[in-house]
């Protein structure tokens, strides 16, 4: 995916003010663009839409406690 001039970009809820925030693309159905808010004219990662749920769920889940 080498064209993101039509993503919609958010922040998640939980964001701090603080700027360390990444930002997500909702609108490509078979991709998740992600990118560091600080740089928004920078790269983006892309991962496929299946591989960023389980990574959200995962997190949701508390499956990626680094304290653990």
């Amino acid at each position: 995916m080498d064209d993101l001039r039509d993503a919609t970009w958010r922040k998640s809820s939980h964001s701090a003010n603080g700027g360390n925030c990444v930002e997500v693309s909702d609108n490509f159905p078979a991709a998740v663009p992600v990118r560091d808010s600080k740089d928004p004219h920078g790269p983006a990662l892309v991962f496929p839409a299946a591989a960023w749920s389980a990574f959200v769920t995962a997190v949701r889940n508390g499956g990626l406690d680094a304290s653990a």
